[in-house]
Formats: structure tokens, sequence, C-alpha cells
């Protein structure tokens, strides 16, 4: 893996920057690089998570056709079912009940059916990981500023200097495990902003399935990159 120093007048600490095809460390001018080296191996398990992410990534410029009529959610391939609203004005519904989504089309709704599932999916992400952080936060004693449920192009979660989260709405398409894996890397970074052998005792301590999670998003991370339009039944 290429390795490649680049030094900034206007950065103030170490950074690491995980590319498709290496990784650029960003070193301040008063730092030697013999510590920017020294500090890529001691996050030398970040820096492998981040370019398997990475390579993941790269090979899904093409997104996963799913089989129509069937959303992973949860973990789980579940049926799509479409109905035609006979009801004027009625925007669409979404309803998940006995393991079947519902997508009730209004008569002269405007907005497509795969935006609207998709909002869904970001309302139910969003539910889902307020509910984690939650939990955690009382476990770690510690709140974020903000939070927000986005579609990061290289990321599932991130922390940000002044304490905002923001998740990635397809992980509420993975197992509930892997989420919560997410919502508590994240979290802890609130106390622990480095991702240091403390930082990785924590996440474990708190995530017990952690590892679990980690290999089934290096596994299944492709999965959540399905086209919604494509789940849509095709005779609807």
């Amino acid at each position: 893996v290429e390795c490649r120093l680049v030094t900034s007048q206007a950065a103030k600490k170490l950074r690491i920057k995980v590319r498709l095809d290496g990784i650029d460390v960003v070193v301040p001018e008063n730092r030697a690089n013999q510590e920017a080296i020294a500090f890529v191996t001691e996050n030398r398990d970040w820096v492998i998570e981040q370019l398997e992410r990475a390579r993941t990534l790269r090979a899904l410029r093409r997104p996963e056709k799913k089989t129509p009529g069937m959303l992973l959610f949860d973990g789980e391939l579940i049926p799509v079912n479409v109905v035609r609203s006979n009801s004027w004005g009625a925007p669409n519904k979404i309803v998940l009940q006995d393991g079947n989504v519902s997508l009730t089309c209004g008569q002269d709704s405007q907005t497509p059916l795969a935006k609207s599932l998709e909002n869904w999916l970001r309302k139910k992400a969003r539910e889902r990981v307020l509910r984690h952080v939650v939990d955690i936060g009382k476990r770690l004693n510690r709140e974020p500023n903000r939070i927000y449920i986005m579609e990061q192009r290289t990321k599932w979660g991130n922390c940000s200097a002044i304490g905002n989260l923001s998740f990635n709405w397809r992980l509420i398409m993975a197992p509930e495990y892997v989420l919560g894996y997410i919502v508590t890397h994240e979290m802890v970074h609130l106390a622990i902003p480095d991702h240091s052998k403390r930082f990785w005792l924590t996440v474990q301590s708190l995530c017990p399935n952690t590892e679990k999670a980690r290999q089934w998003l290096v596994a299944n991370a492709h999965k959540l990159m399905v086209n919604l339009s494509d789940v849509i039944p095709l005779n609807q």
C-alpha cells in the first residue's frame, strides 16, 4: 500500500486520509516524518479497516440489483407489495406489517415510489440510531451535538470535531447488531477521538458483536447499495 506524506502549513496535528489506492498522512510543518510513520503504525488496525472499506466501495461503483419485489431490511429479505389507492390527493403510504412492506400509491401522487421508500427507510434508520445513541450515551456519559442521517459515499458513520454524528441511512438494511456497532463506534469517538488501543477496547466492551459486525460489512456491504427503483415489483 502506498503511503504518501503530505506536509501542511495549516495542519495542527497528524492526520490519516485513506484513498482507494493508498493512504495520505498529513504532517504539520513542525513534525518529523518519522513521527508520521509511527502514527500510521500505531493506528494500523484502523487503517486496514478503512482500506478494506475503500476496496469494497470501489467494487460497488455499479450497485447490485435486487430481485424485484424483495427488500433487504434488518438483514433479511422481505416482500414488497404495491397497492393502488382509490383516494385522490392522498400521499404514498408505507407500512411494515407481518414481515411485509406495503406501498400504497396515491392516485395522483407525483412522488416516485422509490423516493417514498427511501424516505421511509431514512425515518426508520433515524429511529433506530437514536435508540442506540441514547443507550450508549448513558453508558458513556456522553451526548452528541447533532445527529444526521445521510448517504455518505465512503463512510457508514462519522463523528465531527464539534461532536456531530452522521450515519448512512442504508444501515437500516443491515442486521441491527451492525447498525449498533457503527453507532457505538462513533459515540465512543465523543470520548476518545483516535483509534488507539483504548478506543477499541472501549468499543468492544460496549458492543460485544464488534468483530462480527465488521466481518458482516466486509462481506455484505454491496448488498446495501441497491437502487431502490429495482426493488419495486416489475408489474407496478
